[in-house]
């Protein structure tokens, strides 16, 4: 094991930390605000859920992020050290302000970034990279369209029963908020395992290959991140948007759980925490659109927005730095 690989587990360490601290917070975040089920209890049960997900729906998303971004000839050390770091960076910013941002968009800015830096344009994958890009932009939106039906669809034909039913609700949240941590794990924690690869083939000159090793890694990095840091993103999710009750919160993790499987299934590696946020929003304005505190939203949306071109900037600048340090 090379010095350099080292140093790039420690960053895929780093990478899959920060994102447990915020994305996967928001995976229970409905569930504690909705009173579905105490903190520590929801924490538990989300570590062991998304602990299991990297072992489940397949290799797809790593695939897609081995492979289907920038061509075999780009990935070097240095491109995947730069990648690493520009994400770190951006995410570790995001964390201190206490913002929402997607881990994941961060990744592959700074990766395209930093192939872009060393190989040129022609480093990059267009198909992969619109495919991946498609995705990233749409899953949000189907979150909304999601959360919001849902929970139409149950106010609608719920009209004739007792608030008794919210304890259903919350029963159904419980089970939910399992199912999604499960695939929020197998779609993000994939990515982890997909970067391992990488790592592997930069520092070997091998071919594409997922380590056996690298599911666990994925899990216990983002398990770590979820443990310490979570309490902060739930905050943010699911009491400054709005107050969420137990309807909203069934309706959000209903639309979630659908679309991380979905993507997961797809290979398609989409940001479990704009899926989420986006859901809860969808979940919320189903009831009326002001309900929803739609500057928080706001400042979240900019955070996502910011993240794919400055991710990339810095990627393309440690590139630059890296490729005199490290051969």
């Amino acid at each position: 094991m090379t010095p350099s690989f080292i140093l790039i587990l420690i960053l895929t360490f780093a990478f899959g930390y920060l994102n447990g601290v915020n994305g996967a917070g928001s995976v229970i975040a409905t569930v504690i605000s909705s009173r579905a089920l105490k903190p520590n209890t929801a924490l538990a049960l989300a570590i062991i859920s998304m602990c299991i997900g990297p072992f489940v729906f397949g290799i797809a998303v790593a695939g897609t992020i081995s492979v289907d971004l920038i061509s075999l000839n780009a990935v070097t050390t240095p491109v995947i050290i730069a990648a690493l770091g520009g994400a770190v960076g951006w995410i570790g910013l995001a964390t201190f302000l206490r913002i929402p941002c997607s881990t994941t968009q961060a990744f592959i800015g700074s990766l395209l970034g930093a192939a872009w830096a060393g190989f040129g344009v022609q480093a990059i994958v267009a198909p992969g990279v619109i495919k991946t890009l498609l995705a990233l932009f749409l899953s949000p939106l189907l979150g909304i369209a999601a959360g919001y039906v849902i929970v139409k669809v149950v106010r609608r034909f719920g009209t004739w029963v007792s608030p008794s039913i919210n304890g259903w609700f919350k029963a159904g949240q419980v089970i939910l908020s399992s199912l999604v941590a499960v695939s929020f794990g197998s779609n993000d924690g994939q990515k982890l395992m997909g970067i391992v690869a990488l790592g592997t083939m930069a520092t070997t000159h091998s071919d594409f290959a997922i380590p056996y090793w690298s599911a666990a890694f994925a899990a216990l990095a983002m398990a770590a991140g979820t443990f310490v840091g979570s309490r902060r993103v739930v905050h943010t999710l699911g009491n400054r948007l709005y107050n969420v009750q137990p309807i909203h919160g069934f309706g959000a993790q209903t639309a979630s759980c659908m679309v991380l499987v979905s993507s997961s299934l797809l290979g398609s590696p989409i940001s479990g925490s704009q899926v989420i946020a986006s859901a809860i929003v969808g979940a919320g304005s189903a009831e009326r659109l002001r309900k929803v505190r739609w500057g928080i939203f706001r400042q979240i949306l900019n955070a996502w927005v910011l993240t794919l071109p400055v991710s990339a900037l810095v990627g393309a600048i440690l590139y630059e730095i890296t490729t005199r340090i490290v051969s």
